[in-house]
């Protein structure tokens, strides 16, 4: 595995540790953010290294969703939800 792929897999480590006890729901929802961006750019240099466009289409399905996932959590978030 080259060099700056596994930079960017040992950097997830620390949005997934943040993701998994963040103080608050907003950090949560950026730690997240943050590794599904880092997940879409080893698709993509793994779509590189192979040289599979399949892959550049599943990056961007992938990018999509979390997009749309992170709009929909941070309106349920504004609007006063998870609180117990």
């Amino acid at each position: 595995m080259p060099l700056v792929e596994t930079l960017i897999i040992i950097s997830l480590v620390p949005a997934l540790v943040l993701l998994w006890r963040g103080p608050t729901a907003w950090d949560r929802l950026l730690a997240y953010n943050t590794a599904s961006n880092r997940i879409v750019i080893v698709i993509c240099l793994f779509a590189v290294a192979t040289r599979k466009a399949f892959y550049l289409d599943v990056a961007v399905g992938y990018a999509a969703l979390s997009f749309l996932g992170v709009v929909i959590i941070s309106r349920f978030l504004e609007r006063g939800g998870g609180h117990r």
